[in-house]
């Protein structure tokens, strides 16, 4: 018998395609479904208005998405194995792409609802895969390059999504922002069809997986409970939280499913979700990581275009166009941070990035009234300086230390660490921005009495003017007060404003202590198999 022994088959593959047109064809579909989360949301009240709906009804347009898509992003490793990586990702692909288009036929909104869930499951598989994909085309050494390609899509999808959601439907009809999905989702199923393949350890996991049994159960306690997270995240402040007995039960199922899953699954052979990745430090640290990002990212794109509409009367599509000069500025800087972090310690990057997040949210706390579109445009310029240099690098020392088949898992969890931080980030903001507004508008009325002459003069100065445009006495002293009142109401929420970018700063510099728990990794490291 020979001592020596052959490597196994996955330890020389190679991908048949180059890899760099595989990492642009997953970066395609990617491009297309994140921004998916975003282009409707500008759209809401002409889809509302189109069909006939309320505003709260119309909201469920939103919200379907996203519980459909938190369910199947955990389970699509479980998927992806059982099945196949590209038979399932192909398979997302073309769910996606079809219900689009059946998106934008929908006559009423039930049917659009129902189209949007659908969107919503084959979307939450794309992300993973793709990730997965390229962590398994590219050596480690190179992988900062393909998730700065990756990371460009992920991070600049959401920033255009609501200028081009805005442009089509003031120029078109708001059908068409699905329409557009259409022949982007056909060039990358023919694309995935022709470059994507399951590499050896991939095909012996498919074999593995279809002797083994299906854990229903385990599948059912966590679609459920992310399930009911996301409704309980996207309608909570619609609903006054734990005021309203449906979040108070949500809530309930959402951690005592949680719970129950987490005990099931760590005692699983062949686990849905393989829970024993985080006792790999630097799996751990970078979810942590990703949580945090999610949530710092989707909290300011929503709150800096809700705040130049709202309060500066910017249309949708100038609000869009501040966020995409941040945009342009990770397309630019990703490439360079993906040359770095194979040269450069890449917890060092992490740090950079979320130093210069918070000293750009920093100067958002200086935020008012008075600040011009260049100001906007560059406060967020800076933030996404910060962005720039988190995402690649958190996706780089994931990997780091996991066996090559537990790359479905790793993309699987990191993912739905970024989505479900970018939920709580988008609830948290939006509830401290309605609870601090309140706060702050009861504390500037505290400070105005009858005898407060500077209120009496510019009540009087006010009236005056009124009076002299045509108004009578008493009504040009009621509209004076309803104009104070007005400016009242602004002021609380630039105050609110400022609060919010403030907590932001908070979580940008209390994470990095966090960031030096996960180990240094060697530039030359390879993940091992097992």
């Amino acid at each position: 018998m020979s001592t020596g022994q052959a490597a196994p088959p996955e330890a020389s593959w190679q991908p048949k395609h180059n890899r760099w047109a595989i990492a642009l064809t997953v970066t395609l579909a990617t491009f297309m479904e994140v921004m998916d989360t975003s282009i409707a949301n500008v759209s809401l009240p002409h889809i509302a208005g189109g069909l006939s709906a309320g505003e709260d009804e119309a909201t469920w347009i939103l919200t379907s998405y996203l519980v459909s898509n938190a369910v199947v992003l955990p389970i699509s490793a479980w998927l992806a194995e059982r099945f196949g990586r590209k038979n399932f990702y192909m398979t997302c692909v073309a769910l996606f792409t079809t219900s689009s288009f059946l998106c934008g036929l929908a006559p009423t909104l039930g049917l659009l609802v129902l189209f949007r869930v659908l969107q919503g499951v084959g979307g939450g598989g794309l992300a993973p895969s793709e990730q997965a994909i390229l962590a398994d085309t590219f050596p480690p050494q190179q992988r900062g390059m393909a998730f700065a390609m990756y990371g460009m899509a992920v991070v600049l999808a959401p920033t255009i999504g609501p200028t081009l959601g805005g442009y089509i439907t003031d120029n078109f009809s708001w059908r068409w922002i699905f329409f557009v999905n259409v022949p982007v989702g056909v060039l990358s199923l023919y694309l995935s069809n022709r470059m994507v393949e399951d590499p050896p350890h991939l095909v012996r996991a498919r074999e593995e997986a279809t002797r083994q049994g299906i854990d229903f159960m385990g599948l059912a306690m966590i679609g459920i409970a992310l399930g009911s997270f996301q409704v309980v995240a996207d309608t909570g402040e619609r609903h006054d939280w734990f005021a309203s007995r449906q979040i108070v039960i949500l809530t309930i199922v959402t951690i005592s499913l949680l719970i129950m899953f987490v005990f099931r699954e760590w005692r699983q052979p062949h686990p849905v979700i393989n829970l024993r990745l985080f006792k790999n430090r630097n799996f751990a640290v970078s979810t942590a990581l990703m949580l945090s990002l999610g949530a710092v990212l989707y909290g300011s794109i929503v709150l800096i275009p809700q705040f130049l509409q709202l309060l500066l009367g910017y249309t949708a599509q100038l609000a869009g166009e501040v966020l995409s000069f941040g945009g342009f500025t990770i397309i630019l800087l990703m490439p360079i941070v993906g040359l770095l972090v194979s040269r450069i310690d890449p917890r060092y990057l992490i740090t950079c990035g979320f130093v210069v997040s918070g000293l750009a949210l920093i100067q958002l706390t200086h935020i008012n009234l008075l600040i011009d579109f260049r100001t906007a445009m560059l406060w967020r310029v800076y933030q996404s300086v910060g962005m720039a240099f988190l995402f690649v690098p958190i996706n780089t020392i994931c990997y780091v230390g996991v066996p090559r088949e537990q790359n479905n898992q790793v993309s699987g969890i990191v993912n739905l660490m970024r989505n479900m931080g970018g939920s709580i980030g988008i609830s948290a903001v939006t509830t401290m921005l309605a609870r601090q507004s309140q706060i702050h508008q009861h504390s500037l009325i505290a400070n105005l009495y009858g005898s407060n002459l500077t209120l009496t003069a510019r009540v009087g100065a006010l009236a005056r003017h009124l009076h002299v445009r045509g108004a009578s006495s008493h009504t040009a002293t009621l509209q004076a007060y309803r104009e104070i009142y007005g400016m009242i109401e602004r002021q609380a929420a630039v105050l609110s404003y400022v609060d919010i970018f403030g907590m932001m700063v908070i979580v940008c510099f209390a994470i990095i202590p966090l960031i030096f728990v996960a180990k240094r990794p060697q530039p030359d490291q390879a993940s091992p198999n097992l």
